[in-house]
């Protein structure tokens, strides 16, 4: 436990110190004095590492776990930007949504222990997912006076997402294994896929629709729905074992996710 620690701490100092140094060097030694490009760059890279995070993050969870198991951990983001705006920003947060982001985040914290499909591989992404799309909806809603419209906010994140994904298949070693693929060459594969393609970006259309013309308590009632129906509807068409403690996670984040829609609904 010490060596952990102390590794984690000598890890946070060599990039601490390397970042400063970095930055002290291209500032004085090369004279970058430049501050709106130097800062641009520096964001631009670190908003899409951090986007590139969440999208393989969103891959490896549901490839090795339920579609329940996915919904709980993705729901805890909220819990996260309530948190930051609490300690962070000050904000007041409703006593529902603390309540919700309690039992959002038990049911987070609990399923892995009793999971009996636990892929450790699949959780340690799921942490990663976790924070980047917690880290993701603070900085929107940090942007709220932003000119970018919803729609243009979306191309956006397609445009990045296909250049540095496409970046990073060669060093991940997707490009090459993909060609071991046992159905590289069915039908039923190619038409999952450009299913899977046209459906999310029409997923993506009503969502910037369901929003712009609903309440929020509404918009969040309808979003809590969709999400009970295919998490029900999954335990159903995909193989998951459940237990009494998995079965009480499910309910547990339910339940937070119903208070939040109570609080939505009450704020509105």
């Amino acid at each position: 436990m010490c060596l952990g620690r102390s590794l984690v701490g000598l890890t946070y100092c060599t990039c601490y110190l390397a970042s400063y140094v970095t930055n002290k060097y291209v500032l004085s030694v090369l004279k970058f004095t430049y501050p709106t490009l130097f800062q641009g760059w520096q964001t631009f890279v670190g908003g899409l590492l951090l986007h590139v995070s969440w999208k393989l993050g969103w891959v490896e969870i549901n490839s090795s776990s339920a579609i329940a198991v996915f919904l709980i951990l993705h729901n805890a983001a909220a819990a996260i930007v309530w948190g930051c705006q609490t300690c962070f920003w000050k904000e007041k947060i409703p006593p529902l949504k603390i309540c919700s982001a309690l039992f959002l985040l038990a049911a987070a914290g609990c399923l892995p222990f009793n999971d009996a499909q636990f892929d450790p591989d699949g959780y340690f992404w799921a942490v990663i997912h976790l924070l980047c799309v917690g880290a993701y909806q603070m900085v929107r809603q940090t942007r709220k006076s932003s000119a970018l419209s919803d729609i243009d906010q979306q191309y956006l994140n397609y445009i990045f997402s296909v250049v540095l994904l496409a970046f990073a298949s060669p060093p991940t070693g997707d490009l090459s294994s993909v060609l071991d693929f046992p159905y590289l060459y069915f039908y039923q594969f190619h038409g999952s896929c450009c299913a899977s393609g046209v459906l999310g970006f029409f997923l993506m259309l009503s969502t910037v629709k369901l929003r712009s013309l609903l309440a929020p308590g509404q918009c969040a009632a309808w979003i809590f729905f969709a999400k009970v129906v295919t998490a029900a509807l999954s335990l159903l068409l995909f193989d998951m074992k459940l237990t009494r403690a998995t079965v009480g996670c499910l309910l547990l984040a339910a339940l937070g996710e119903a208070l939040l829609v109570f609080s939505e609904r009450k704020g509105s």
